[in-house]
């Protein structure tokens, strides 16, 4: 588990604050007049993650095991995803579990897959 730790701090630290943004409620801005807003929050909140995910994973193996790759890159945020709609409808006030938000979630998964591949297929080439 430590060297998990060590391996994906940044990760680690993107879930965590991907954790305390989707629990605590957020300050009225100016920003919710803009139809969607939301939606892009989330888009960018899992693609952020997706995108450290991969970079700390090139960073630290060499070598490409594509079912961690799947099950730690691609499926365990799809799934935080849900699960943290989960937990805003069952354990907060003022905030509610939308699928919509669990497609932009998935959307920003996808998105960040899309960046990260094309990031590690040029990584490959230059070795």
């Amino acid at each position: 588990m430590i060297q998990f730790i060590r391996k994906y701090p940044l990760s680690l630290l993107v879930i965590a604050a991907i954790l305390f943004l989707s629990l605590a409620n957020p300050p009225k801005t100016k920003l919710d007049d803009i139809s969607n807003i939301d939606k892009l929050a989330h888009v960018c909140m899992y693609c952020g993650l997706e995108l450290m995910v991969w970079f700390e994973y090139l960073h630290h193996h060499s070598t490409l095991f594509w079912f961690k790759i799947i099950l730690l890159g691609i499926l365990f945020p799809i799934v935080l995803g849900g699960l943290m709609e989960i937990a805003q409808m069952e354990l907060t006030q003022g905030r509610s579990g939308e699928w919509a938000d669990f497609i932009a979630d998935t959307i920003g998964v996808v998105i960040g897959v899309a960046i990260g591949y094309l990031a590690l297929r040029r990584l490959i080439r230059n070795r």
